[in-house]
């Protein structure tokens, strides 16, 4: 795992341990971490991300129940084989992921339309941005810009 691409947010309701194998598991799911890739030790994850071990041994646990890694005394941990039958989305968990997204964005300026076209766009990353934000600009039209237009 060169890149590790693991963030805790310290000001989410997900508490640590989640935030982690939600993230991991993501990586797994899409691709990015692939069959037999190996993951840091608990210890080196720990102090990569400023945690206590025990919070990322849970998270270890929690992907190894769900079968996503597997720990191999000497082989480390290592991604396993995504499991053949599609994986049930966590209704609470998104609600929380959500509600987090919409309160870091919101805190950024967003609106809701704003947020809702950066949803979209995400949905949908083969679209270009700006269409996405024009047909979004037609069904509610943003408000207006804060600069001014010069005058010639």
């Amino acid at each position: 795992m060169n890149d590790p691409a693991i963030r805790v947010d310290t000001t989410s309701q997900a508490p640590p341990y989640e935030q982690i194998r939600t993230q991991l598991a993501a990586l797994i799911r899409t691709g990015r971490l692939t069959e037999g890739e190996r993951l840091p030790t608990v210890r080196q994850l720990a102090a990569d991300l400023g945690l206590a071990p025990g919070t990322v041994a849970r998270a270890y646990r929690e992907l190894e129940a769900a079968e996503l890694i597997r720990t191999r005394r000497g082989a480390g941990t290592r991604v396993a084989a995504l499991p053949s039958e599609p994986h049930p989305h966590d209704a609470d968990q998104l609600t929380t992921l959500a509600r987090d997204f919409t309160s870091t964005a919101r805190a950024l300026g967003a609106d809701a339309e704003d947020i809702l076209t950066a949803v979209r766009d995400a949905l949908s990353p083969g679209l270009a941005s700006s269409s996405a934000t024009s047909e979004a600009e037609r069904v509610a039209p943003r408000r207006p810009s804060r600069r001014r237009k010069s005058q010639t």
